[in-house]
């Protein structure tokens, strides 16, 4: 018998052991591959009329992301700026707040809402009424002339909300937003968000489609294009039907592009988003929130 061999032998038998046992061990998920579990994926075949069946875009993988020139936010400049810009009621002001709440923790920066600007601001030369009868406002003249000149020195951006109906272009009917990425400068109306007409029946609704599509602008500042990889904030819309359709919540794939130009901490940023959606009766969203949340605990 060889006592240095049955040692060696022990001595192999054990590294072999605990080699399989180490690489039998589940490698930890990142915190995107463990919320991805719920993405709710597109279908492959988009409807008639849907944004992904009018328009031919090319997926931004993470990699394509990275390269993309973006504002990002930077010792100085990172608060987020709500511009009020029209004749408000006092329910139209409660849904301002609301979103700046929801942006700021959305976005994990802090938010503000400036001093309201009258409707005199827009000259009659970008006004027109449209086939329906409401007036509507040119919303690049929204931009360059009164957005990107009055944008605070610390904002990374300027988000202007008003209660006037939109168009881009004489050509189109009415848009939601519009944004200039560049200059980190957008605006939003809520004018269709409850038919012209916000009442308490329809508020949450309302403010649901407010906090998507400003979410959604924001985002696209921040870099991020059209999502094709889930039902996410980073869909492409063309209709209220089709906002609706398409969550608050953006996918695995978009929060690891925003949280990688604004770190924060998702399990907060979870916990805030739950507690925020819970208070508002928004429980659809809700729903999705605690979801994510589960996986962290």
């Amino acid at each position: 018998m060889n006592p240095g061999k049955y040692k060696f032998e022990s001595l192999l038998f054990y590294v072999i052991v605990l080699t399989l046992f180490f690489s039998c061990q589940k490698k930890k998920k990142t915190y995107f591959e463990a919320i991805s579990i719920n993405d709710v994926k597109l279908s492959t075949t988009p409807k008639p009329g849907s944004w992904r069946y009018n328009h031919d875009e090319k997926f931004q993988e993470f990699s394509d992301f990275q390269k993309t020139k973006k504002i990002m936010p930077q010792k100085g400049k990172n608060t987020i700026y709500l511009q009020p810009i029209g004749n408000f009621n006092n329910l139209q002001k409660k849904e301002i707040e609301l979103t700046k709440e929801y942006l700021k923790i959305y976005f994990q920066l802090e938010t503000k809402i400036l001093p309201d600007l009258s409707d005199t601001v827009f000259p009659g030369t970008v006004r027109r009424i449209s086939k329906e009868g409401q007036e509507q406002v040119l919303a690049g003249y929204v931009l360059d002339s009164i957005l990107i000149k009055n944008k605070p020195k610390d904002a990374v951006v300027l988000m202007g909300i008003t209660e006037k109906d939109l168009f881009p272009r004489p050509e189109w009917n009415y848009v939601f937003g519009f944004a200039s990425y560049d200059d980190g400068v957008g605006v939003t109306s809520i004018y269709r968000f409850a038919d012209g007409n916000l009442i308490n029946s329809n508020f949450n609704e309302s403010l649901l489609r407010l906090i998507k599509i400003s979410s959604h602008e924001i985002g696209h500042m921040f870099g991020i294009s059209h999502c094709l990889n889930a039902n996410c904030v980073m869909n492409g819309t063309n209709t209220l039907a089709e906002t609706d359709y398409h969550y608050a919540r953006a996918c695995s794939l978009c929060q690891r592009k925003l949280s990688s130009s604004i770190p924060y901490d998702h399990k907060k940023r979870l916990a805030e988003l739950k507690m925020f959606f819970e208070k508002h009766h928004l429980n659809s969203e809700l729903a999705r929130a605690e979801q994510d949340l589960n996986l962290l605990q």
